[in-house]
């Protein structure tokens, strides 16, 4: 008995320390090495060892904070998780923010836990941190991978410097209904696109190694369909078949998967009857072992515990069950597992390897990021300063911002505006409005603290030049509700008081141009905010048509979150900007493009219909038994619409003009084992130097499966000056052609096929190629 007291008091807590210096000891490694790789294996495995039951349960637990872990308590919700923290049964904390209060939470757990496990601090940085960058969708327009890794490297070094080491982007979800809000988070309706930014916005949070102090870990959500949700709305079930969840769903994920985003999160949505979080076919099967990615997954607020309501389980412990079975390894805020994975342990429900496996992984990512090296090495004071919407992160912020807006109609190019013109009017309720342009999930972005349009062309303007601006209208109404948190909160928008118009009218009959700045409010899209109708809500069109009664030369400056039905204003108006929500620069950024010191390169990244009553709408459809004929009404179209988009995907204009021409291939012939050039030559027609997105689509004519009548698959942005010339080559291979057949396989199939290499989806230049056996 004396000895097991010895034992108790002195050697387990000495074989505790050793252990625990094994796995905090500091050798220097460099980046993701096999050597760093093993050594990191063998201290998950040492950690391991050392817990108990409960200990490797909190490790599965996420809480939301939001509390100040500085003083007392506010509630006996937030003292749970405080007794929890101490005993070191929570794993991780989301909206907990501030150098100085994640370094207090993270106190609790160092000094009060049994294991001394560091914490991993989350938080929603979507498109910046405090220093506000474009929506996704408006980023994606950009369509150049530099600037969108460099963005997402730019929140993640504020993020860091704030105390965080985990972030909840990229969205990757291909999404390609107007209609869904959420659709601003993502890269819009296309696979390989979304691949693309996907992977460059996970290089750019976590660098090229995630234990540097200026890298975040990365998740890619939402695994899987989210964005195919019926009817554009949120959270609403996805039925799609296996051949189109593998071909169009889920390359963005491998994609991920591949390049080692740190985490995955599941989705809100059932997937042709199996809510995701408990889909174990994904999670476990495909994504952990087929992939054999190495990361962890965090369901979605409270999905876990959603399942009830999917009707999928009965209580609370059985959606436990299901999920810790299905590969959902941390439970955010569903509070499931702690309170019922003990007893389905102890019940045969769920096996120990199974809860091993999700606790090895999480600690693998902690290890990673060096947090058992120093569980504070996120917390300095001084990097919160002077790191933190910094003046060098601002100017890269107007140059992300800038190359985002899209040019969607200029004629008798009204723009760019001579910076010696006399007067313009600014009129609009988004003229002056410093807010919208944050976007929403805005982060940490101080409310009011975009540059507007306005304060952008005083700016930029010649001091000589007359500036008038009238708001007009006010698109919402404010709301007590909305007051206390917009973001929960649907708006009321204004449809009654047009006072302002008059005022409005007045100041566009002085100006020789009018900026008109109209479109959407920043919380009219995100999580929860879909929409039946995507035009302009309010007293928006009673405006324009105001103005357009007394002057014609209008500019309409559209700010917005998803594509919007443009079909009345393209008629009217000469000149549109596509600006979308642009950040914490965005005033200055079209200025810019206004006055031409920048020449718009963006395109489109998702299409823009002539009704809504096309959506879902996009370019890569499959061709059918019946495709579109204009000479009869049997045919796969619309009697009242046309079946195109009225702006395709890819497209947008520029203040020169491109030339594409002498389109060749290396072959007209090739095997499975070989790979072909296509070539072509773009020229700059036009008298200003300008950026091409050339890019390059492919279909295969006849498959084992109907394929798309065109597939991105390529592209490259090229600058040109005056009369220029480039040849620019994309090899085509294996990779490049194979789609999950019906042998329920990624290959390529023998077979014809064509080629388009041009400015946007609708291009004509093509060629054809055979592959044979």
């Amino acid at each position: 008995m004396k000895f097991l007291t010895i034992s108790i008091k002195y050697i387990i807590p000495l074989c505790i320390a050793v252990a625990l210096f094994n796995y905090q000891n500091k050798e220097s490694v460099v980046n993701n090495s096999p050597k760093k790789e093993k050594n990191i294996e063998a201290k998950v495995d040492s950690v391991l060892a050392l817990m108990r039951v409960n200990e490797k349960i909190g490790q599965l637990v996420q809480y939301s904070g939001g509390w100040d872990a500085t003083g007392p308590s506010s509630s006996k919700g937030d003292q749970h998780k405080l007794d929890k923290l101490k005993k070191g049964e929570v794993g991780s904390m989301l909206n907990v923010s501030s150098v100085a209060t994640i370094k207090e939470t993270q106190r609790l757990v160092m000094e009060h836990s049994r294991l001394k496990i560091p914490l991993i601090f989350a938080f929603d940085v979507i498109h910046g941190y405090k220093t506000i960058f474009p929506i996704p969708l408006g980023e994606s327009a950009s369509w150049d991978l530099d600037i969108i890794k460099q963005s997402a490297a730019v929140a993640a070094k504020e993020s860091a410097a704030s105390g965080l080491n985990w972030t909840f982007a990229p969205m990757i979800d291909v999404s390609r209904d107007a209609r869904w809000g959420r659709v601003m988070e993502g890269a819009g309706e296309d696979t390989y696109l979304n691949a693309q930014i996907g992977v460059a916005r996970i290089k750019g949070f976590q660098g090229e190694d995630l234990s540097s102090v200026n890298t975040i870990a990365a998740c890619a959500k939402h695994f899987a369909g989210y964005g195919f949700g019926e009817a554009g709305r949120d959270y609403n079930t996805v039925s799609i078949g296996e051949y189109e969840l593998h071909n169009t769903i889920l390359p963005p994920f491998k994609a991920a998967a591949d390049a080692g985003v740190a985490t995955f999160m599941n989705s809100f949505n059932d997937v042709d009857g199996i809510p995701a979080t408990g889909h174990k076919g994904l999670q476990r099967d495909l994504l952990k072992e087929q992939w054999n990615w190495n990361g962890f997954v965090v369901s979605d607020w409270g999905s876990i515990g959603e399942m009830i309501a999917h009707g999928y389980a009965k209580d609370k412990k059985h959606a436990a069950q299901i999920a810790l079975n299905a590969g959902s390894d941390m439970d955010m805020e569903s509070y499931a597992y702690e309170a019922y994975l003990e007893d389905l342990l102890n019940e045969g429900k769920v096996t120990m390897s199974q809860l091993d496996d999700a606790v090895k992984r999480i600690l693998r990512i902690k290890f990673e990021l060096g947090l058992f090296d120093d569980p504070y090495k996120y917390c300095n004071e001084d990097r919160e300063k002077t790191e933190v919407y910094s003046k060098e992160n601002l100017d890269i912020a107007r140059d992300v911002a800038k190359k985002s807006i899209v040019l969607l109609k200029n004629n008798n190019n009204v723009l760019p505006l001579s910076k010696n013109i006399k007067s313009i009017a600014v009129i609009g309720p988004m003229a002056d409005d410093k807010n919208s342009p944050l976007g929403n999930w805005r982060g940490k972005g101080e409310y009011n603290s975009a540059v507007s349009l306005l304060e952008g062309i005083k700016a930029a303007a010649n001091k000589n030049t007359k500036i008038y601006y009238e708001k007009g209208i006010d698109l919402t109404i404010p709301t007590v509700e909305a007051g206390k948190n917009q973001f929960l909160h649907p708006l009321k928008f204004n449809t009654e008081d047009n006072a302002g118009i008059k005022k409005a009218v007045e100041a566009a009959k002085k100006a020789e141009v009018v900026l008109l700045a109209i479109g959407e409010d920043a919380y009219q899209t995100g999580e929860g905010r879909s929409q039946t109708n995507i035009g302009f809500f309010g007293l928006q069109n009673e405006l324009l048509d105001a103005i357009y009664k007394v002057n014609k030369n209008i500019v309409i400056v559209l700010s917005n979150g998803r594509p919007m039905d443009l079909s009345r204003v393209s008629k009217m108006v000469p000149s549109i900007l596509e600006c979308w929500h642009l950040g914490s620069q965005s005033g200055n950024a079209i200025a810019d493009v206004v006055f031409g010191d920048y020449n718009p390169s963006g395109k489109l990244p998702i299409s823009f219909p002539h009704s809504v009553g096309q959506e879902p709408l996009y370019y890569n459809q499959k061709n059918t038994g019946r495709p579109w004929n204009d000479k009869h009404v049997t045919y796969s179209g619309y009697q009242d619409a046309p079946k195109t988009a009225l702006y395709p995907f890819g497209f947008g204009l520029s203040y020169t003009n491109f030339s594409y021409s002498n389109l060749k291939l290396s072959a007209s012939e090739i095997n499975l084992n070989q790979e072909i050039q296509a070539s072509v030559t773009v020229t700059n027609t036009g008298k200003v130097v300008g950026e091409e997105v050339v890019q390059l689509y492919i279909r295969d004519l006849v498959a084992s499966i109907v394929r798309p009548i065109k597939e991105l698959k390529g592209f490259k942005k090229v600058v040109l000056e005056p009369g220029e010339s480039k040849t620019i080559s994309f090899t085509i291979n294996n990779k490049t052609l194979q789609f999950y057949s019906v042998n329920k396989k990624w290959e390529v199939e023998p077979g014809d096929f064509n080629l388009w290499i041009g400015g946007d989806s609708t291009t004509k230049l093509k060629k054809s190629f055979k592959v044979v056996e």
